[in-house]
């Protein structure tokens, strides 16, 4: 996979979708003679066709993107090379981004704001076939895993409360009962251990289960 001269020299694609801060990784990356950046991205589109094109050793894939997030990105690169090396590397560090960019096939997990130390040793890492993920992201992750999943229509309840949409507003949307749809509330209060809706969405919020711009 490795085409570059220098044997030792570690190939990153890099994927984000705001120009300034992309040029800014690709610069501290430059800094060291063992990387070379072979392409960037600005989106999952791109960052689909450029790793095919490029194969690169290692990938830096944001999560919030226009056009196609990082996540998707990561299942759709990993479906058809099961041995890409992705690090998600973003400002966002919700026990939900965390779960399902790892549940992708992610194999590191890093914040904007670590150290440039901490994002050589998570590019290292990874290429040497481990995987990585700080001890507060790893703290995260374990709490999410003890939790318990909402079902599909569960969250579909869940994206429209956050909304402010009432309940017989849900019962339309859904077309199912006002029944129903308190039934569904219930189970989605007793998951995420609290009591009423906007406590309900306050932790939704906080754990990155839904946007206030979907």
């Amino acid at each position: 996979m490795n085409t570059s001269p220098d044997t030792d020299t570690i190939r990153i694609l890099v994927v984000e979708d705001h120009g300034i801060v992309r040029q800014g990784i690709v610069a501290i990356l430059q800094l060291q003679s063992n990387f070379h950046i072979v392409a960037e991205a600005k989106d999952g589109v791109e960052a689909i066709a450029l790793y095919k094109q490029h194969q690169p050793d290692i990938t830096l894939m944001d999560l919030r993107m226009p056009n196609l997030e990082g996540v998707e990105a990561i299942t759709q690169i990993r479906a058809h090379h099961p041995e890409a090396q992705i690090i998600i590397l973003t400002t966002y560090d919700t026990d939900e981004d965390i779960y399902r960019g790892l549940q992708a096939g992610a194999r590191g997990y890093i914040l904007k704001d670590a150290d440039f130390e901490e994002l050589l040793d998570a590019v290292h890492t990874v290429y040497s076939g481990k995987r990585y993920l700080p001890s507060n992201v790893a703290l995260k992750l374990l709490e999410r895993m003890d939790r318990e999943e909402l079902t599909e229509r569960e969250q579909d309840v869940l994206n429209l409360m956050v909304l402010g949409t009432s309940t017989a507003a849900l019962a339309e949307a859904l077309q199912i009962s006002e029944g129903t749809v308190k039934f569904h509330m219930n189970h989605i209060f007793q998951k995420l251990g609290v009591n009423d809706r906007t406590q309900a969405i306050i932790t939704a919020l906080r754990r990155g289960l839904v946007r206030l711009n979907e």
